[in-house]
């Protein structure tokens, strides 16, 4: 008899323990990504979303909204209910490069969001092609110096991390390098294994097989430490120390979105980069799991905002 009690108990915890998730979440979830499918922030949505629908009893919905750099997808973040079911899954552009390359923005950067938390971080790496007589960073720098003008590099477009991350590298050693902006590494990745241009930096899985076919060759990566998915490839930083331009990914919600939201919504995205499923796919993808709450994001917000200030006066780059 006591048994059947102990086991009716057990029950009824799971239960309970079922319709408190309910309560907490009465309908699905939408994350606004803020970039295409494909790409890393998109990738790094759909794990989070995939795991965190078992955590939160509702399914995780996913609504890509690129465009303009990740301003169309804030704009209409900034206009959604604060109601904990609406949040933005984006990289930091839209605070760092957005106020200052655009004369005009449809949303607040400052006031129109809460940092719910710290996702990952995306390196870039320097790429470059067989033919480059340069095989480090180093190199590359002493090979750029002696031909100004000569070499040239790709990007995702003006204002990109792509391009920025070069152009504080030029602004650092005062290199004379040529810049050909692209729409996405769509167009520049087959750009460089074309020969069309020398170098530029993407992720990891738009080099990987081109990498391992011998048809490009990596030279750095723009993140503060080494990738593990490429632990010869030496960082910047280990040139120029604190050098850091990998771009982080994390989540916001609409500003006046319930705290005991915002907190469980963290906590739970903190929790799913924790486990060791997760972890494994974002190495994969050459993507580094972080895991940090709304302070550590506000942080790195700041952080990226600092440094993409200088690269973008050190560009000439002027609001339009």
């Amino acid at each position: 008899m006591n048994f059947r009690r102990i086991a009716f108990g057990a029950l009824m915890l799971v239960a309970l323990s079922g319709h408190a998730k309910a309560q907490d979440f009465a309908r699905p979830i939408r994350f606004v990504v803020a970039f295409p499918a494909g790409g890393p922030t998109d990738f790094v949505a759909r794990v989070v979303a995939d795991k965190m629908k078992n955590l939160v009893g509702q399914s995780v919905i996913i609504e890509n909204k690129p465009g303009a750099n990740g301003a169309v997808a804030a704009a209409a973040i900034s206009q959604a209910p604060a109601d904990g079911y609406t949040f933005l899954v984006t990289d930091g552009s839209m605070f760092s490069i957005n106020p200052k390359i655009y004369a005009k923005l449809d949303y607040n950067p400052s006031k129109d969001f809460v940092p719910v938390a710290l996702i990952a971080r995306a390196p870039l790496f320097l790429a470059a092609v067989p033919g480059m007589p340069a095989n480090s960073f180093k190199e590359f720098v002493a090979y750029a110096r002696g031909n100004p003008g000569k070499v040239n590099y790709g990007s995702s477009g003006i204002g990109s991390t792509h391009h920025l991350t070069m152009e504080a590298i030029k602004a650092e050693y005062r290199i004379d390098i040529v810049h050909i902006p692209f729409k996405g590494t769509g167009q520049s990745v087959p750009a460089l294994v074309g020969g069309q241009v020398d170098v530029l930096w993407s992720a990891y899985p738009s080099l990987a097989g081109f990498v391992k076919d011998n048809k490009v060759k990596l030279l750095a990566t723009n993140s503060a430490k080494r990738s593990p998915q490429a632990p010869d490839v030496p960082t910047v930083a280990e040139v120029i120390p604190g050098f850091d331009f990998a771009p982080i990914v994390g989540i916001l919600a609409p500003a006046g979105t319930p705290k005991g939201i915002v907190d469980k919504v963290a906590a739970e995205v903190v929790a799913v980069t924790k486990m060791p499923e997760t972890q494994k796919q974002f190495a994969a993808a050459g993507i580094e799991p972080v895991g940090g709450g709304s302070d550590e994001y506000a942080k790195a917000i700041a952080d990226e905002n600092a440094r993409m200030a200088k690269a973008i006066e050190a560009a000439g780059i002027k609001p339009e």
